[in-house]
């Protein structure tokens, strides 16, 4: 099949590209012709083997080491929320912008379309740049990522784009059972084309390695005095409100002088970044680093070091970093919201309550615990088979043909 997708986001920095990046290849290994219609704010972005990238190029912000084109629009890229490379969002963008952004993307979709006559277009969210794909005589996939429907309560001037789409479409894959009732709650009158589909993450970057901490902290200028004779608790994902590290720095005042003793590692970057520095400051925390935004490989090899991952987010349509830092072999401790629960239990991690750092602190405590008292190769060898048999991306990516195929011929 020839299959056009479309993404609000660059495949790297986001989850919605993460998802997007690792449908592609898995499906341009079982031979499928595969592009992408993208944002990019710099001309130096990862070529995929076997995949056509078709960029809709943005300018950067001051102080982002990107360089565009001449021809990029004169704005960076909106988001939701936020993305390491961009703090616009849909609402900071004036009607003149606006207007660019989506005659920029309807060309770019209109022509993939008229070029290459794919047999299905997959928009990534229910929202502006999916709707665009209404009309062009394609059949329609959706996924709804969760972000987008905060999108959808936050900005109602922008509803119709979400409606369009999600009339026109022929299914829209919710990617957890919390997703596909914010799904329902907001399109009831499309209620019978939600699907349910679990995501999968990308087995040949995330996978259980011999690494030590001198070799994989060493680049980051963290010393070995620093983690010596402790565990280490990894958070890695957008610096965002959302996803709750401030509730996690909360959290760490409370165990970090605590056995078993442990440091804490924050991976990621975004527009809170500089508050959070700033708490841990005036929270007076002495084990936790700030390492910055990383590319996937990179963080496969810090959660191979970790003893622990933690997801305290406030929202999350899926927890695609959970299934990663599992598939690395570490057990997860994460908010019991959105598609966590679907993911993390006891037998690889704990859930912790919402907004509770408490009760986050607890987990965390009580699951390094349980990794001085268990057979913690034999633990840990576990999780990650389990999560390769049920998220592995090439495993299931055959679900996703069958959709595509049942649209393409109704």
């Amino acid at each position: 099949m020839k299959i056009l997708m479309i993404n609000h986001f660059p495949l790297a920095g986001s989850g919605s590209g993460t998802y997007t990046k690792n449908l592609a290849v898995q499906l341009a290994a079982k031979g499928h012709e595969v592009t992408i219609v993208l944002p990019e704010n710099t001309t130096d972005y990862e070529e995929i083997p076997g995949i056509r990238l078709h960029p809709v190029f943005f300018t950067p912000e001051e102080g982002v080491p990107a360089v565009p084109p001449q021809n990029a629009l004169p704005f960076n890229f909106p988001c939701f929320t936020s993305h390491p490379r961009s703090t616009a969002t849909f609402e900071s963008l004036s009607s003149g912008e606006m207007e660019q952004y989506i005659r920029a993307f309807s060309e770019a979709t209109r022509q993939e379309v008229e070029t290459n006559r794919p047999d299905v277009v997959h928009g990534q969210h229910v929202w502006i740049l999916s709707s665009l794909a209404a009309g062009l005589g394609v059949p329609l996939v959706l996924t709804a990522h969760g972000t987008d429907l905060i999108g959808y309560d936050r900005w109602p001037y922008l509803r119709s784009y979400a409606h369009t789409a999600m009339a026109e479409c022929k299914a829209v894959i919710a990617i957890s059972a919390d997703n596909a009732a914010l799904v329902e709650e907001r399109f009831p009158d499309y209620k019978d084309k939600i699907v349910r589909m679990r995501n999968g993450y990308d087995p040949s970057i995330f996978y259980t390695a011999a690494l030590t901490r001198e070799e994989v902290l060493g680049p980051y200028g963290v010393e070995p005095a620093f983690y010596k004779g402790k565990r280490i608790v990894l958070f890695a994902g957008k610096l965002a409100r959302v996803k709750g590290v401030d509730v996690l720095l909360e959290a760490v005042s409370r165990y970090e002088s605590l056995d078993p003793p442990s440091v804490t590692l924050i991976v990621g970057d975004g527009d809170v970044r500089a508050e959070l520095e700033a708490q841990t400051k005036e929270l007076d925390l002495k084990s936790v680093r700030f390492l910055g935004n990383v590319l996937q490989p990179a963080l496969c090899r810090l959660y191979n070091i970790a003893d622990l991952s933690v997801a305290p987010s406030r929202s999350e349509g899926f927890g695609l970093v959970a299934v990663e830092a599992m598939a690395c072999g570490i057990p997860v401790v994460a908010s019991d919201v959105g598609g966590l629960p679907g993911i993390v239990n006891e037998t690889n991690g704990a859930l912790a309550p919402v907004e509770d750092p408490d009760g986050l602190a607890d987990a965390i405590l009580g699951v390094l615990k349980r990794e001085e008292s268990c057979d913690l190769p034999a633990w840990r060898t576990s999780i990650a088979a389990r999560v390769r048999a049920e998220y592995g991306q090439d495993r299931i990516i055959h679900e996703l043909e069958d959709l595509y195929k049942k649209a393409a011929d109704a």
